[in-house]
């Protein structure tokens, strides 16, 4: 799959339109599992912590290594107008004018967490088109931003220069579940903050206890201008990969993923269906949001265990 055939596929996976849908299925269910083993990094930072700029000097670095890199940039969508500027890829000019590379930025919809709706779906498309390493920058809100950890082997967590006291550094959220912390622009007059952000810092991962027992985060400071310290990053990216496949925390993790995957298709699928048939529900029989939603569950499930309520399709409340 080349690049522009790449590109029009995830166009119609990530399509909202209905009768997109069923195009967007037979693709997915086409994908083939890709021939070489793929690592799916997360890139996650407040804004301004210059996440485009690492990546387009990172994904270069890789590349040179042999690898094949796509970008997933998700874009913060206006509330208001539901749009998005889009301008990480202009960032990555010297990136996206490589062959091996390919960078797609995608508007987060107003998912929280960071992410798109459909960077799951995304993100096996590109490495069944043979890319081996996936980036994806995450919007940058902040603390909040974990959704990442369910979509990528191992997050990245750049830090800007000043980035507050050890209180902030303590603080839980992306903190807590990156794999890699980095204090960026460690160049010219930011390279006094930098040390002192990474003073910070290091004394802050002192207090705090591991989230598993065969790594902790190493902290790193970088120019992703000047290129310096990248090599470092790759190197532990490399060590925790291997550390991670020794204890089948690697496996584990990708099997909780899809599992997560699952549930929240499924959640999806049965919004969509009862906002399909049951829309104006609970003006029409004037209840509570939450009596509303227990009846039209109740009326439309039979449990497994208690045989409560009535199967789909029979009788009252038939989707």
């Amino acid at each position: 799959m080349n690049r522009r055939d790449l590109a029009q596929a995830i166009t119609l996976i990530e399509s909202t339109r209905p009768e997109d849908r069923d195009k967007a299925n037979a693709i997915f269910e086409s994908l083939t599992s890709p021939k070489k083993p793929t690592f799916r990094i997360g890139v996650s930072g407040v804004p301004g912590a210059g996440k485009s700029t690492f990546i387009d000097a990172f994904g270069r670095l890789l590349i040179e290594k042999g690898h094949k890199v796509a970008v997933l940039a998700i874009d913060p969508s206006s509330p208001l107008t539901h749009g998005s500027i889009l301008a990480d890829k202009t960032r990555m000019q010297r990136l996206s004018s490589s062959p091996d590379a390919f960078i797609r930025p995608t508007p987060s919809g107003g998912i929280l967490g960071g992410v798109a709706a459909r960077t799951r779906e995304v993100t096996y498309l590109c490495e069944s088109a043979g890319y081996d390493i996936i980036l994806i920058e995450t919007v940058g809100v902040g603390q909040s931003e974990t959704e990442i950890y369910d979509l990528t082997d191992a997050v990245l967590l750049l830090i800007p220069p000043a980035a507050g006291d050890e209180l902030q550094g303590l603080k839980k959220g992306i903190v807590e579940i990156a794999d890699i912390l980095l204090i960026n622009k460690a160049d010219g007059e930011l390279e006094a903050l930098c040390n002192q952000a990474y003073q910070v810092y290091a004394g802050a991962l002192k207090l705090t206890p591991p989230r598993s027992p065969f790594w902790s985060p190493p902290l790193h400071k970088i120019s992703s201008l000047e290129g310096r310290g990248l090599e470092d990053v790759w190197n532990d990216l490399e060590h925790y990969r291997a550390a991670s496949q020794k204890s089948g925390d690697w496996e584990r993790r990708r099997k909780q993923q899809r599992v997560k995957w699952f549930e929240d298709e499924v959640r999806e699928e049965l919004w969509r269906v009862f906002k399909e048939n049951y829309g104006e529900y609970i003006e029409k029989e004037h209840k509570s949001p939450v009596h509303a939603a227990r009846d039209l569950v109740r009326k439309n499930f039979t449990s497994p265990l208690r045989g409560r309520g009535r199967p789909i399709g029979s009788g009252e409340g038939e989707i």
